[in-house]
């Protein structure tokens, strides 16, 4: 496949997925739609409902009455005309000129003539309407005699019923003769009055969906019309997410929406105010500790100078240092060095935290780093490594060793021997973790590892690191794009796994050889790894 073609696919399913995303039932829009095309929808078919069934009942009253109505006349002037015992070609013709009315419907007379048999006359000939065509139901009501009171003066009444035979609705009526006479059948198609009905079901679905389409216009006009602010205000808070405090709504009106705009508003310009404050308090801190650490190291130098001398006479053999005094000398030499460590930890933290710090990076043979940064504190003997040589990352040496430094330290100060240092591959990373055999690490100091100046024990808060040593090595790991992260090993001891990428160069990092290890800008030429003790446990 081409790229234009790979592009015009992932164009498709990028596309695709917008739609669905837009049209899944979440969406408020959808909802909006979808519960007004279902008012609509309701209201447009009960009120069709409705409609129909009074404009059938009307029709079907009307044309019902009307028939029956004229078949009743019919049978009053014609029918009682008959004699009481009609001959079948009496009714036929009867019943031909019954069924010649307005309503045009069809009639059969039953009768019985002078020899008590039962004779039939129908408009139809003896292929017409015939006693077949009738309910057995409304035969039975017909020729049943009522009982005459004050509330029934006839003993025999009109009935009728509509039935459906083969899809063709039709009304059927019978009565008899009151005085004696034959008895009158009649039958009405009502197909003329069904097509009409049904044009209206047909002229009433057409307006329902109509009423439906534009439900879900007026609906989506409705939507688009009440979430315009509401994607407005999604969007200025997205961009208020990702750090743009100076967002703002523009508000127009005076609705619940323009409230809510105005107290967004409201709240974005209070989180700048607060945001901007603390930066520049934090501006001001930063600034405090660097130049506090700067001008630290004026004196400090001075008094380093004059220990360095006086640690040159307490080595000497000569014996002219007071014996007095020695211990405040070796108090105020420990002390001084401790010091220095300290301003050297905060300035490199300064730096971390003002966004100076750089990379040198360069080709690193990883069992060759490791193991100088072995030798160079003399720990070979308390230290076990398992690295190959010919194992090449591109790191920044000096950083990589300040980190190593303090891992290794760290598990020697607070672990027990050996401290194991092993390097395997993963992925386009090195792993590099550091093992040791002491008590571990309790699991309530465990999340406060890399904090600053933090110390696990309140009882020995004036131990020899600074608290920095981990955090600065947590940085140093960050600047390169990796991580470390600190564990219990299942067996016994503490474990810390620094992970680095191996062929990536940050963006911050200057593609130059680092002969001196010296980051660029930095103002200490001391040994690397000693300006930064862990003090985490």
């Amino acid at each position: 496949m081409t790229q234009a073609h790979q592009g015009g696919a992932r164009g498709w399913t990028g596309a695709r997925k917008g739609v669905l995303s837009r049209l899944r039932f979440t969406s408020l829009r959808l909802r909006l739609v979808v519960v007004f095309g279902l008012v609509a929808l309701t209201a447009a078919v009960s009120a069709s409902a409705i409609a129909y069934w009074l404009n059938r009942e009307a029709v079907l009253t009307r044309t019902q009455d009307a028939v029956l109505r004229d078949f009743e006349q019919e049978m009053q002037n014609r029918a009682a005309a008959l004699p009481e015992r009609p001959t079948q070609d009496e009714l036929q013709h009867t019943a031909g000129q019954m069924a010649g009315s307005d309503q045009r419907f069809s009639v059969l007379l039953v009768g019985r003539d002078t020899a008590g048999r039962t004779v039939y006359g129908s408009s139809g000939g003896l292929s017409g309407f015939s006693l077949r065509d009738v309910p057995a139901s409304l035969r039975t009501a017909v020729n049943k005699a009522q009982k005459v009171d004050g509330g029934n003066k006839q003993p025999y009444h009109l009935y009728w019923q509509r039935i459906v035979d083969h899809d063709t609705p039709y009304l059927v009526a019978g009565t008899r003769v009151i005085g004696g006479g034959p008895t009158g059948y009649m039958l009405k198609s009502l197909e003329p009055e069904a097509k009409d009905l049904n044009s209206l079901a047909w002229s009433l679905g057409i307006a329902t969906g109509l009423a439906l389409i534009g439900s879900a216009l007026l609906a989506q006009a409705a939507a688009t019309t009440v979430l315009k602010p509401v994607q407005r205000l999604g969007a200025a808070a997205r961009r208020l997410g990702e750090g743009k405090l100076d967002t703002r709504l523009r508000v127009s009106g005076t609705d619940e929406l323009a409230d809510l705009s105005r107290t967004f508003n409201n709240a974005a310009e209070a989180l700048e105010k607060r945001v901007a404050d603390m930066a520049a308090r934090d501006e001001a801190s930063r600034r405090f500790v660097a130049d506090m650490s700067h001008e630290l190291r004026t004196p400090l130098t001075a008094i380093t100078a004059v220990t360095e001398v006086l640690e040159e006479e307490l080595e000497a053999e000569t014996g002219s240092m007071d014996p007095m005094i020695e211990p405040a000398v070796r108090l105020v030499v420990s002390e001084t060095r401790r010091l220095n460590d300290l301003v050297e930890n905060l300035m490199e933290v300064t730096r971390f935290d003002a966004g100076t710090a750089r990379l040198v990076l360069d080709d690193v043979d990883l069992a060759d780093q490791i193991t100088a940064c072995i030798d160079a504190r003399a720990w070979l003997d308390a230290v076990e490594l398992d690295a190959e040589r010919g194992l090449h990352a591109r790191l920044d040496p000096r950083r990589l060793d300040v980190i190593l430094a303090n891992l290794i330290g760290n598990a020697l100060k607070h672990g027990g021997s050996p401290v194991r240092v092993s390097v395997r591959e993963a992925d386009d990373s090195i792993v590099i973790e550091v093992q040791d055999h002491g008590p571990g690490i309790p699991e309530d100091v465990l999340p406060h590892v890399f904090d600053r100046f933090y110390k696990a024990s309140a009882s020995r808060p004036r131990s020899e690191g600074s608290g920095l040593g981990l955090s600065i090595a947590l940085e140093n790991a960050h600047i390169h794009g990796g991580e470390i992260t600190a564990a219990n090993s299942p067996d016994s001891g503490a474990v810390f796994t620094l992970r680095l990428p191996r062929g990536t160069s940050p963006a911050d990092a200057e593609e130059q050889p680092a002969e001196g290890g010296l980051e660029p800008g930095s103002d200490t030429d001391r040994p690397p790894g000693e300006d930064a003790k862990g003090d985490a446990r």
